[in-house]
């Protein structure tokens, strides 16, 4: 139930996120973000914002520990849109946290897949990728490195 403790506090982050998703491009953009999360539920969810200086946006994350089914639902809205967006769902094992959801792109259906690796009490890794066919391929979009501020 405590998993996401690791991300209490407040981070630098380096984004790298791809231009053109589905087009076997190599266009890496990369942008700085700063983000404080803060737990709530006594561990079992936690909150967190994430501001992009130079883009003027910020994201924020809800997280909340399902107890009968042991899992994770995160959950994202971006303040560009205003929209919270499908969330993903899973669990870490190993010291890798695996979430899975559905979403759309372009109004096309797509899977969506959100890993955390790489943890340690200094840094972080969260990298996100996406599957146009079901999950037979995924094509990674958008990598944070996180170092604690």
């Amino acid at each position: 139930m405590n998993d996401f403790d690791f991300l209490i506090g407040s981070w630098n982050v380096v984004n790298r996120r791809l231009r053109t998703l589905f087009a076997d491009s190599d266009d890496w953009e990369t942008f700085p973000g700063t983000t404080t999360c803060q737990p709530i539920f006594n561990g079992a969810g936690n909150t967190e914002e994430i501001i992009f200086p130079t883009l003027g946006s910020c994201g924020f994350t809800l997280r909340l520990f399902d107890t009968e089914r042991e899992q994770w639902s995160i959950h994202w809205a971006s303040s560009r849109s205003g929209l919270l967006f499908p969330p993903v769902v899973g669990t870490f094992t190993n010291g890798r946290g695996d979430f899975y959801g559905n979403d759309t792109h372009e109004s096309k259906p797509i899977k969506a897949h959100f890993i955390w690796s790489d943890i340690t009490p200094t840094s972080a890794r969260w990298e996100q990728e996406f599957s146009p066919d079901g999950g037979q391929t995924w094509e990674s979009n958008w990598v944070m490195e996180f170092t604690r501020a």
